[in-house]
């Protein structure tokens, strides 16, 4: 269902379960947050499909009856849903969703658990809990109107309707617009984990804010990443003017 890959400082999350078109059932939420926590010293993670033309069909509807059937139930979905997602969001490294086919419903709050969202020429997007009835989770709102806004958020959430990559690119759901998600998104962890690995991790928190940011950023001149970077650019600049 989730498969890890780690070839060296690329840590690569792959969605494979192509009977139900990647959507993701409770016990699948809570796998993904046990991968998510396998992750070791990565630089860069990938979250991506193995299945061609569909990125997830979100949440597995497969599941809803038993919640009909069982309010108990209702609050363990809601739960196991944020654990995978969350997990996701909370890792230091930047994360890369490469979006090349269907992202639908809970998927497009996967996608934008990521720091940087890249849509290929199959990547379709849309919020669809309007069509089934139900609402959809206040953190996953709540993210959906940072990235692309109020008026964008609402107009997704409350039509159901499908965008394309470039719609995405265009209003602010992914930062990038490709022809291969696969090919940019490894390419541009590769960018990622050629630099010094605590100062990205230093730079992610500081997108993300958080108390106290300033004083790590003093803190950074005395560390080893940047005397060794130093060298390098003084290194670097001395040669050009040979």
């Amino acid at each position: 269902m989730i498969q890890l890959h780690q070839d060296g400082p690329i840590a690569t999350i792959t969605l494979e379960r192509g009977e139900a078109r990647n959507a993701l059932p409770m016990a699948g939420w809570e796998a993904l947050a046990e991968t998510v926590r396998g992750i070791g010293d990565a630089r860069a993670v990938i979250l991506r499909s193995g299945v061609g033309g569909i990125f997830s069909a979100g949440a597995d509807i497969g599941e809803f009856a038993r919640l009909q059937a069982d309010p108990a139930l209702r609050t363990t979905f809601r739960q196991a849903m944020r654990t995978g997602i969350d997990a996701l969001a909370a890792l230091p490294m930047p994360v890369i969703a490469a979006v090349d086919g269907g992202c639908f419903g809970a998927a497009v709050a996967l996608a934008l658990a990521a720091d940087i969202r890249i849509a290929g020429d199959q990547a379709v997007f849309a919020v669809t809990p309007a069509r089934l009835g139900i609402g959809y989770p206040q953190v996953d709102v709540a993210r959906l109107v940072a990235q692309i806004g109020r008026g964008q958020a609402s107009r997704l959430l409350f039509t159901a309707e499908r965008i394309g990559a470039d719609a995405a690119e265009r209003i602010g759901l992914a930062e990038i617009r490709v022809p291969d998600a696969g090919a940019a998104a490894q390419a541009m962890a590769l960018r990622i984990a050629a630099n010094a690995p605590g100062a990205v991790r230093l730079l992610k928190r500081m997108v993300a804010g958080g108390d106290d940011l300033d004083t790590q950023f003093d803190d950074a001149f005395g560390g080893a990443e940047f005397a060794e970077g130093l060298r390098a650019f003084q290194a670097k600049r001395e040669a050009d003017f040979r």
